[in-house]
């Protein structure tokens, strides 16, 4: 009988998404001043683009289909810049 064993790539992706959540966690303790959100930034993309590529399979997928996804994570990107920008108008922030 054949047993069924998930695709190394799910494990090793499984693996290093909890070294990174594990990095995020340790991360939150540490106070690393203006350097905080920025590399919590970088983590979150990493991840993202690990949760993209293996378990949206966009690596096996053509050209069109990672245009669109790219598509999704730039409108993202656009939302976010523009909440930020909001936060840097509003008068009386930051507060003091």
């Amino acid at each position: 009988m054949h047993r069924w064993a998930p695709p190394r790539a799910i494990l090793l992706s499984w693996a290093v998404l909890l070294v990174l959540l594990a990095l995020t966690i340790m991360l939150a303790y540490q106070p690393l001043g203006t350097f905080n959100a920025p590399i919590a930034l970088a983590i979150a993309t990493t991840k993202a683009l690990i949760v993209a590529a293996i378990f949206m399979e966009l690596r096996e997928r053509g050209p069109l289909m990672i245009v669109f996804a790219s598509a999704g994570f730039i409108w993202l990107a656009i939302l976010l810049w523009l909440a930020w920008v909001d936060f840097l108008t509003r008068p009386g922030f930051p507060p003091r």
